[in-house]
C-alpha cells in the first residue's frame, strides 16, 4: 500500500502497477461519464475525444456558468454499479487508463480490468464540494444533448484523491469485504441459533 501521484492520461505501465490499497492523487485531464454516456458508447457511439489512458469518472458534476466561464461546484462520484451493463464494453472499445466512481463494480467489469490491466479508483462519497475544489478548470464539454449532469465533461484536476479498490490483477477490496462480512454474519447466526448446552 502506497501513496501514488498519477497523471491522466496515464501510460499502460502506470495503470498496471496500481494495486488494491494504493491511495492515489490524480492530476491532469479526466473525463466524466454517467449512464447516458456509457449507454451511448457501449451501443456503438463514437467518443468525441480520445479516451486512451484517461481516468473515466462516474460523476454528474454540478456546473455553473456558460461556455468559457464554467465552474464546477460539486463533483461527487456516482454509484458505479449503474454502469456495470456497459463498462466492460466501454473499456474494450476506448482503452481508458482507469475507471473511477463509488462502491465498486461487478465481475464482468473486473474481468475487463484484468484483460486491459487497469484499476478501479474509489472516490469518497459525500465529499462532492471538496472533490470539486481539486478541479482547476473545465477544459470542455461534449454530448450536451444528454443534459448537463449526463454530459461528458473534460476536467483538469490537481491531486484528486481516490483509493484503488479493484486492480488489473483481479484483486477487489469490495469482494474481500463482502466475503468477510458474509463469513462473520454466518458465524453470528450460527452462534445465535445454536441451542445452549445443558
Amino acid at each position: 500500500m502506497a501513496l501514488r501521484r498519477i497523471r491522466s492520461p496515464m501510460d499502460p505501465e502506470t495503470a498496471a502497477s496500481l494495486a488494491v490499497g494504493d491511495t492515489v492523487l490524480v492530476s491532469g485531464r479526466i473525463v466524466t461519464g454517467r449512464d447516458q454516456v456509457h449507454r451511448y458508447l457501449a451501443s456503438g457511439g463514437e467518443s468525441p475525444l480520445d479516451l486512451t489512458g484517461m481516468v473515466l469518472y462516474h460523476c454528474g458534476p454540478i456546473v455553473v456558468g456558460d461556455a468559457g466561464s464554467h465552474r464546477v461546484v460539486a463533483a461527487g462520484p456516482t454509484t458505479s454499479m449503474r454502469e456495470e451493463p456497459y463498462q466492460a464494453d466501454v473499456i474494450a472499445r476506448f482503452k481508458p487508463g482507469a475507471v473511477m466512481g463509488k462502491g465498486g463494480m461487478g465481475e464482468r467489469t473486473s474481468k475487463a480490468l484484468v484483460e486491459h490491466g487497469i484499476p478501479y479508483l474509489h472516490a469518497t462519497g459525500g465529499a462532492a464540494v471538496y472533490l470539486a475544489s481539486c478541479i482547476e478548470r473545465v477544459e470542455g464539454v461534449y454530448l450536451e444533448e444528454f443534459g448537463r449532469p449526463e454530459a461528458m465533461w473534460v476536467l483538469c484536476v490537481r491531486d484528486l484523491p481516490a483509493l484503488v479498490t479493484m486492480d488489473g490483477k483481479g484483486a477487489s477490496l469490495h469482494r474481500h469485504i463482502l466475503d468477510r462480512s458474509a463469513s462473520m454474519l454466518k458465524r453470528v447466526l450460527e452462534s445465535t441459533l445454536t441451542p445452549p448446552r445443558t
